[in-house]
């Protein structure tokens, strides 16, 4: 068969759609996607505003047990401050809430030019990673900062009192979880790179003491506490998480041709 002649395939093996759509048309269709997109986000928005003081407040519950008696208040240093952190909030749970139908969206637009094949092993990453990245975000509000607000505000002394302000707070505690999201989301990642071929779980095993050398760096690099028991609790999850992503490199390899022919 010519090269130039493409490769009949089976039925149900190629993409969905079978029609050769332009430039444009792709276009059009990522502009529909981006905008129903941005209706859900900002459906999630108006949503989420109504009861965004109550979400602060959640969030900092960690920063306000760890606070002294008596001393369990937030500060701000402008009038027009605490609106604007609660649009921030608001904006992060609109997101939170909107998240599935976005990610909808996305798919809605890949999925057509996917092989059904290929569809079949996307789908439970997607469910999987959303899972994980909640995993790792409630790990880090339950166990996580806790233990690292009571060492940050106990290391100033008996004699220092705090003035926290409510930026400031929203900002770390949201980086700590959004980064604990992000490292749970490490076995799938490696667990990928070897159903495409790029590592191997062999590969992993060989260089597992560089990897806890990094883990360690990175969770020192992230760990708002230098003690060795906070340090701990972050280094920790981020080797157990690379120890899933070895096994998951094992079990979703990518299959040796040659001994599949044979």
């Amino acid at each position: 068969m010519s090269p130039l002649i493409p490769k009949p395939t089976a039925p149900g093996e190629g993409p969905e759609d079978d029609l050769h759509l332009s430039l444009r048309d792709h276009l059009v269709e990522l502009r529909k996607r981006l905008k129903w997109a941005v209706i859900f986000l900002g459906l999630g928005f108006c949503a989420s505003y109504y009861w965004s003081q109550p979400i602060f407040h959640f969030l900092m519950r960690p920063v306000l047990k760890a606070l002294p008696e008596g001393e369990k208040a937030l500060h701000f240093s402008s009038s027009v401050e605490p609106f604007l952190i609660y649009l921030k909030v608001a904006l992060y749970a609109g997101l939170f809430i909107a998240g599935p139908a976005i990610l909808w969206q996305l798919w809605a637009f890949v999925a057509p030019g996917l092989y059904r094949k290929e569809k079949r092993k996307i789908l439970p990453f997607v469910v999987s990673a959303t899972a994980f990245f909640i995993a790792g975000s409630a790990f880090c509000y339950l166990v996580i900062l806790p233990p690292a607000f009571e060492f940050l505000i106990g290391s100033a002394g008996p004699d220092i009192k705090p003035m926290l302000m409510m930026d400031d707070q929203l900002s770390l505690v949201m980086m700590l979880i959004i980064a604990f999201g992000l490292i749970f989301e490490l076995p799938l990642i490696l667990t990928f790179l070897a159903m495409i071929g790029l590592v191997d779980y062999k590969f992993l095993g060989k260089y597992r003491r560089h990897a806890i050398i990094l883990n360690t760096i990175i969770a020192a690099i992230i760990t708002p506490t230098g003690d060795p028991f906070n340090l701990a609790l972050m280094a920790v999850p981020m080797m157990l998480c690379y120890e899933l992503g070895v096994l998951g490199s094992w079990i979703f390899r990518k299959k040796d041709p040659a001994r599949l022919t044979a």
